[in-house]
């Protein structure tokens, strides 16, 4: 076996349930082509669904909506909320509570980069903060 590293390609044909309460489709990840500085999966969120606030402590997010329009709620007591639709671009710096729900009566999908690599490794869940978001 070597060690140098070489190229992967991956179909996102598997899902995995992340501790957010979405279903990811498994991606770039340390867990399945071995990066070391990024993630990045597909999520497609449901009509109605919600992810539970929580925070990436030490990495960032960067999102990009394909379709549909995703409603987060985000700051330290989720204060504040911003609208993603499908062609934006949305930022979310490391240590930042945020909580995304779809609110449409259609599916969004959206790319979500990390510079975690880990599936789930950053992720800090805040259940206080849940039922600040009705």
């Amino acid at each position: 076996m070597s060690s140098k590293p070489t190229c992967h390609l991956i179909r996102p044909e598997s899902s995995y349930e992340g501790k957010q309460g979405l279903s990811y489709f498994a991606g770039i990840a340390a867990e399945t082509v071995g990066s070391t500085g990024i993630c990045m999966h597909l999520l497609t969120m449901p009509p109605g669904a919600r992810a539970k606030a929580h925070m990436h402590e030490s990495h960032e997010t960067a999102i990009y909506v394909l379709s549909g329009e995703v409603h987060t709620w985000y700051g330290d007591r989720l204060e504040q909320q911003i609208v993603a639709k499908a062609g934006d671009l949305f930022y979310i710096p490391a240590g930042v509570p945020h909580l995304p729900a779809n609110l449409s009566n259609s599916s969004a999908s959206a790319v979500i980069a990390r510079t975690d690599p880990n599936e789930q490794e950053s992720v800090v869940l805040l259940p206080e903060l849940d039922g600040l978001v009705a």
